[in-house]
């Protein structure tokens, strides 16, 4: 089954983090900043053929992914920031890992076990995010892993108790590998001392013209998924399970972002285009692919989690300032971002996102990048 082949193994147990390994040199760790009082590092992972992957401690994100097209030349696909400063001030989200709870949870409450929790509420009336201090917003502890075959960083964080109202001490990992096939390997592994909820995603942007080149209106997009959580205008899921046959949802087959994004079609209003959690059929090795013909790049997604969130930029408004002084504008990326469905401590009947002390949570996503002409 396609979810153990997933989760078999985080990483091999010869793995020694912190070691001096073969691939150490092929990861190089600077000073970027500092935030509270914490060190921030910007760690540039590069594999055989030369391409660039770069991490940062802060929210544990992506920021940078130079990959080339079908001519051979490399560009920068993801959002992010040249300071540190730019990134603290601009979108905290672009490339992080988000928790403790990704996505929506509805006027930031849920019970668990007859108990109340309060959440912080920065999204309309609903939480979202973890908060505006979640895990994007923290310093992680940071180590770059030996005598693995392809360069690798992990992260680390521990969360405490009650943090964004939150039960439970947990500890949180995020290890990528960027391998010589150009695919990031996002390994989460997470445990709690209490019962309590929590949803881990990351939440990079991707343009695969080039981050600030224009739109993604024309990249061409399937997600294997037979059904989506329909939401309210709060983007808040009504508790429906819509199959996509027959709407603007279904992108089994190929289309383009933005083919049906303009029709008149209720959850297209309320998310002001897309902005929902798409229900993987998870049959299949690959569960979403993007591709954009001009450059002829080629995204294809992986992972053992029961959804996506399709994210096409309908907030963007070209106030964030990005690499080479590049505005990321109105639709100008799309997020795929891998996890459970929104507001699910609230509905019993979703997939469950309650972990309970002595149980290990372990998911993989990968993003895999290569390049194919129009007619493959």
């Amino acid at each position: 089954m396609k979810k153990l082949n997933l989760v078999m193994i985080l990483m091999s147990a010869a793995v020694i983090f912190g070691g001096c390994g073969q691939k150490q040199e092929m990861v190089k760790k600077e000073l970027y900043g500092t935030y509270k009082g914490n060190e921030v590092y910007l760690l540039t992972l590069t594999n055989k053929a030369g391409n660039v992957l770069k991490l940062t401690n802060f929210g544990a994100r992506i920021t940078w992914l130079e990959v080339p097209d079908k001519e051979g030349n490399k560009e920068n696909i993801t959002f992010g920031f040249d300071t540190f400063d730019g990134m603290v001030a601009g979108d905290r989200y672009f490339g992080a890992i988000v928790g403790r709870y990704a996505n929506r949870i509805a006027k930031g409450k849920f019970t668990l076990d007859g108990v109340e929790y309060s959440l912080p509420i920065n999204n309309g009336p609903n939480s979202l995010h973890g908060g505006p201090e979640g895990w994007h917003s923290v310093v992680w502890t940071t180590e770059i892993a030996g005598n693995t075959e392809f360069p690798t960083v992990k992260f680390t964080y521990e969360s405490p108790d009650m943090e964004a109202g939150y039960p439970g001490n947990m500890n949180v990992e995020a290890v990528y590998t960027w391998t010589d096939n150009n695919e990031i390997i996002i390994d989460y592994s997470l445990t709690t001392d209490k019962k309590t909820v929590f949803n881990i995603t990351n939440h990079a942007y991707f343009n695969l013209h080039g981050a600030g080149n224009g739109n993604i209106l024309d990249h061409q997009l399937v997600i294997k998924a037979s059904g989506f959580v329909p939401v309210d205008t709060f983007l808040i899921p009504t508790g429906e399970l819509r199959p996509v046959a027959g709407t603007p949802f279904d992108f089994t087959t190929a289309h383009t972002v933005g083919e049906r994004i303009g029709e008149n079609y209720d959850q297209l209003i309320f998310g002001k285009g897309y902005d929902h959690t798409f229900i993987f059929d998870n049959t299949e090795e690959v569960d979403a692919s993007v591709y954009e013909p001009v450059s002829g790049r080629f995204m294809e997604v992986i992972s053992d989690q029961p959804g996506v969130q399709f994210y096409c930029g309908n907030f963007l408004n070209g106030t964030r300032i990005g690499h080479g002084g590049k505005p990321y504008i109105y639709r100008s990326g799309l997020c795929l971002e891998t996890g459970h469905y929104p507001d699910s401590p609230n509905h019993a009947d979703f997939p469950t996102t309650v972990i309970n002390p002595g149980e290990t949570f372990k998911s993989r996503t990968i993003y895999r990048f290569s390049v194919k002409s129009t007619g493959e």
